[in-house]
């Protein structure tokens, strides 16, 4: 999340990804950081996904993650 204000404070377009189990806590990050960053929140967990299933996450998200970056 840092990272990504950061970006975004530098002119950059950035997009904060996490799994969706943290998107209450990530909410409540950007909001004491005074920024409301760009998110895409993707399926829990993450950490045990093959290969191929971390390529189908990514290729569901795509889309998401276009638009949050060009923000629309």
């Amino acid at each position: 999340m840092h990272d990504t204000v950061n970006l975004e404070i530098l002119g950059i377009p950035s997009v904060f990804v996490a799994s969706h189990v943290f998107e209450d806590g990530a909410e409540k990050q950007a909001k004491a950081l005074g920024a409301e960053p760009a998110a895409v929140y993707v399926p829990h967990p993450i950490q045990d996904r093959t290969d191929a299933e971390m390529t189908d996450i990514a290729d569901a998200c795509f889309a998401s993650l276009c638009e949050a970056l060009l923000g629309r």
